[in-house]
């Protein structure tokens, strides 16, 4: 297992394709990363399918409103349109590079539209950099995110099991 330096500052997230690490960015983005973990403590996460899954691209997810599977607002055709109850952020941009691994926030055309959902990058995606806020890196399980089922949408979708801060896990 991937040494986690700061537990309160790493997410586990156990999805149907197996178990993916990301550290944080706090210093990077701390109101992304604060509302991160802040819905996942909610376990808001728990259940919410990845429904926009471009090869050699990124793998999106995190519409809580219309993209969890485990709720009756669930509504395949819709998700991706969603967010939380909670207001929109602030755009946190950088000069963080956007290349395998990287975890950032989805976002309407809006700068300071993100909300909860997020994309984890599959490849080097350069042509984000400083657009789209950066709050995370998976370091371990990279390749459980590569098996996730492409499309848009995804039929069948994979899906987020369980998000939770590596502090709140035993």
């Amino acid at each position: 297992m991937a040494e986690i330096k700061d537990r309160e500052n790493a997410l586990i997230m156990e999805t149907t394709k197996g178990k993916v690490v990301i550290e944080l960015f706090p210093d990077l983005a701390p109101g992304h990363v604060g509302r991160i973990k802040e819905l996942a403590r909610e376990g808001a996460y728990d259940g919410v399918v990845f429904h926009r899954v471009i090869d050699g691209f990124m793998a999106q997810t995190g519409d809580v409103k219309f993209g969890n599977s485990s709720k009756p607002s669930f509504a395949p055709a819709r998700a991706g349109t969603g967010g939380s109850d909670k207001p929109d952020l602030k755009a946190e941009f950088s000069n963080a590079n956007h290349g395998r691994g990287t975890c950032s926030m989805a976002r309407s055309q809006n700068p300071n539209s993100a909300n909860s959902q997020f994309f984890i990058c599959f490849d080097d995606a350069a042509f984000l950099n400083r657009q789209y806020t950066v709050w995370g890196q998976v370091i371990e399980g990279m390749d459980n995110v590569d098996k996730i089922k492409r499309g848009e949408p995804v039929p069948d979708p994979d899906k987020i099991v369980s998000l939770k801060v590596a502090a709140d896990v035993k």
